[in-house]
């Protein structure tokens, strides 16, 4: 069979791929294609994984497929924020260029990565938070939550219907997604995308975890009272403060035993500036930095409460995976959607250039392809994840795929080509955070962000500055830098043909979708 060309491949996506082709890394690949197994997460930040040096927890599972394998320290989101990141991830473009640059349906018609790895004989197979408004297309098999779906007694529903599921969500995916696995045709690869919920806002823990941490101190951020001193504007009309913009649902507090309907939702939802605790049998009124610190402390609890019950159930799919015989041929991958804020700059959530929100967290490992214990400072993006999947299947990568596989780092051998730099974008503006539209660069040693709608610029050294807290954009010794970083910022947007179509998109966010009918006994 002859070598399947970028350009053809993508002119002839729903092509039947024989045995042998070409891989984008140069390497033949016949039968013997290895088993893919994406793990994602949503909002989990790296600094929450102890492979990546987190001072607030231990995550001995997701360690061991770091120690296992390899550990990427530079994989970027190019809009961090969940819709637009999983459309990247399954298309391998920007959002410009996949048509979600917010919370937009995803127009499922278009070329995916599943269908394209489904095509080629792979087995293909989505569980868990899929969070795109049209249903999956490209799987074989799928169940998913509907929107965001809820932590305790989750709704999923399927090409049947939907069905309730007693007990805790990230135990059930699992559950369902090994269960997938038992059952799947032995006689073909398989890709499964394996999607948990946790640690999504308002992080609502199982009754065993939240106990592990329920009394736990946690170290706070040193920049968690950031002041914002020389910042743009952003930074102060954001409103994802940890002090400011938790609510009483996310901090679970008790309503009052007569509140029902609109009266509760609206109380759950007030963002309070007192709260009265009971400390040893005794009320005490908590405000100012009591209050704050106490906030802090209650995110945290729940948020690596939720974080621990990943961490169990990754090393329960993994020990299922070793006693069955798939260790060896399967690449296992954990990822999240983005970043997220555990207090650095007085923050929660993402959507933030900063590199808390932009980092994901990204473990693979591949036994035979990735030597143990590897590490990876090569600046990734999620437009890469695809041309991964594609290359490890033995499949060329579409020309119009703006990222590139990640195989030659696995193997140790970093490209001379390889990027310099990431273009990021963000849309979202006011959205559900008053969080300000943004676009810019991040190199190995510095960032640049533009403040498009309000005409403002932050730059940031990040070797002398890693907190990104001294905005130097104004410096004179900075400006030939910033001329420079300007210069890439805009031959980055010229090369990833960002034409501003989306700049003033405003797409209502649809969290929450009703599932089908439930299914027929």
């Amino acid at each position: 069979m002859e070598t399947i060309t970028r350009r053809s491949m993508f002119a002839l996506p729903w092509l039947a791929f024989g045995p042998l082709v070409r891989t984008a890394s140069g390497t033949a690949a016949g039968r013997n294609r290895p088993n893919i197994l994406y793990i994602m997460t949503d909002d989990h930040a790296s600094q929450a994984i102890s492979c990546y040096g987190s001072k607030v927890n231990q995550t001995p599972n997701l360690d061991r497929i770091a120690a296992q394998g390899m550990r990427m320290d530079r994989v970027f989101a190019t809009n961090s924020i969940c819709t637009p990141s999983r459309a990247t991830i399954l298309t391998g473009k920007y959002s410009h260029m996949n048509g979600v640059p917010v919370f937009n349906r995803f127009d499922g018609s278009q070329p995916t990565v599943a269908k394209m790895l489904q095509q080629a004989g792979f087995y293909t197979a989505m569980v868990g938070k899929w969070h795109l408004g049209s249903d999956p297309t490209g799987f074989d098999y799928w169940n998913i939550l509907p929107g965001q779906g809820v932590y305790i007694n989750p709704t999923l529903y399927d090409k049947e219907g939907s069905k309730v599921y007693q007990g805790y969500a990230t135990d059930i995916i699992a559950d369902i997604s090994i269960d997938v696995l038992k059952n799947r045709p032995k006689d073909k690869p398989f890709f499964m995308m394996c999607h948990h919920k946790a640690p999504h806002r308002e992080w609502t823990p199982d009754e065993k975890h939240r106990l592990m941490f329920a009394n736990r101190h946690i170290p706070e951020p040193a920049n968690l009272r950031d002041d914002y001193s020389g910042r743009t504007d952003a930074l102060r009309e954001q409103k994802q403060s940890v002090f400011r913009d938790l609510t009483r649902h996310d901090l679970k507090l008790t309503p009052p035993a007569d509140l029902s309907g609109p009266a509760l939702r609206q109380w759950m939802q007030t963002k309070p500036m007192e709260v009265e605790i009971e400390v040893d049998g005794v009320k005490k009124k908590l405000t100012g930095k009591e209050l704050e610190a106490w906030k802090y402390q209650r995110y945290m609890q729940d948020y690596l409460a939720c974080v621990q019950s990943v961490d169990d159930n990754v090393g329960r799919t993994l020990d299922w995976l070793d006693a069955n015989g798939l260790r060896d041929n399967t690449v296992v991958i954990y990822s999240s959607d983005q970043g997220f804020f555990l207090g650095e700059h007085g923050l929660f959530d993402k959507r933030f250039m900063y590199d808390e929100s932009l980092r994901m967290p990204f473990l693979v490992r591949w036994p035979g392809g990735i030597k143990p214990g590897s590490v990876s400072n090569a600046i990734g993006i999620n437009c890469d994840f695809a041309p991964s999947f594609l290359d490890l299947a033995g499949l060329s990568v579409p020309g119009e795929m703006q990222g590139h596989s990640f195989v030659p780092l696995w193997k140790g051998k970093k490209p001379k080509d390889w990027r310099r730099s990431m273009y990021y974008r963000y849309y979202h503006d006011p959205g559900d955070h008053n969080t300000r539209a943004h676009y810019g660069v991040r190199t190995n040693t510095h960032k640049l962000i533009y403040f498009w709608k309000k005409d403002q610029w932050e730059c940031y050294d990040l070797v002398a500055d890693p907190q990104e807290m001294r905005n130097i954009y104004s410096d004179l010794k900075a400006q030939k830098i910033v001329a420079s970083l300007k210069r890439e910022l805009y031959r980055l947007k010229k090369e990833l043909k960002d034409d501003d179509q989306f700049a003033e998109s405003q797409p209502t966010d649809s969290s929450y979708v009703q599932p089908p009918p439930a299914r027929k006994q």
